[in-house]
């Protein structure tokens, strides 16, 4: 009986502890948060597309390769960089602005889709793009249906 009463206490001392370690490594210090985002709201880069949607509507599975481009702007006030461009297949090939673009500049993702041995009909696919931007993630989408 002593053994299992010295067993419950030591476990209940055990979790006291990791309670305690958890809230200490829960605590931050708010002027470091402050800093942080106010260096973050004062230099950032944003991406902004024109569209983030290209149908091509209607092609013939004769001409089975059909391109578009989505145009952005670094609308913010730090370089951006983007990290990687990728689609959700491989008949999807996006090629993108890899030099770093100055606020005001504007870049492209061009895309092409190729139809090549596939099913005729209607397709969506999806680009996703990583930056440095604010908006980190975008996906883009391309559809059309193939005849």
């Amino acid at each position: 009986m002593m053994k299992k009463f010295l067993l419950l206490m030591l476990l209940a001392s055990c979790a006291l502890l990791q309670a305690e370690a958890q809230t200490q490594k829960q605590k931050v210090n708010v002027s470091e948060v402050k800093a942080v985002a106010t260096t973050k709201a004062e230099n950032y880069a944003e991406l902004t597309f024109d569209t983030l949607r290209h149908n091509f509507g209607k092609f013939s599975k004769n001409a089975p390769r059909v391109n578009c481009s989505f145009r952005f702007t670094n609308t913010g006030t730090a370089p951006l960089i983007i990290h990687q461009a990728f689609a959700s297949c491989g008949c999807t090939v996006p090629t993108y602005t890899k030099e770093p673009i100055k606020p005001g500049e504007t870049g492209a993702i061009d895309v092409t889709y190729d139809g090549t041995d596939k099913f005729p009909g209607h397709f969506q696919k999806t680009i996703t793009v990583r930056s440095n931007a604010v908006n980190e993630v975008i996906r883009l989408t391309i559809e059309g249906v193939m005849e």
